[in-house]
């Protein structure tokens, strides 16, 4: 199994930035089951969707919306994951969730199908 806790959400004015991190442990968290990895947010009233995610030692992928502004990064040796957030809008507001799975056929996917282990989440507020 894979254990999922994510940190360092919070509320920052629009424009700023936060830094959002995950720890990954269980006997999974070094092996195929997290060679996938990556953050997903759930604005409320809307489904949950891919920011971004990064295989264990390959390219990482990014929404249209993430482009430019977020960062996503991997420490295989810690087994955590961060997504630095810079210039940050209303639009980013949601709960942040942390999310490990399997390589796909064609590497890591946005879609939140792909992956099997979840953390709790942790809540972004931006205002204007």
């Amino acid at each position: 199994q894979v254990q999922l806790a994510e940190s360092g959400g919070g509320s920052v004015q629009a424009g700023g930035s936060l830094r959002l991190s995950c720890a990954a442990s269980g006997y999974g968290a070094s092996s195929y089951k997290s060679a996938c990895m990556g953050w997903f947010r759930q604005a409320q009233g809307k489904g949950r969707e891919g920011v971004a995610v990064v295989e264990r030692y390959g390219p990482t992928t990014y929404a249209d919306s993430a482009k430019g502004r977020f960062t996503i990064s991997r420490n295989n040796a810690k087994n955590t994951l961060d997504l630095q957030m810079n210039s940050l809008d209303s639009e980013d507001t949601a709960m942040y969730y942390c999310a490990a799975g399997p390589l796909g056929s064609v590497g890591c996917y946005l879609g939140t199908n792909a992956y099997n282990y979840w953390g709790q989440g942790t809540q972004v507020t931006v205002s204007s």
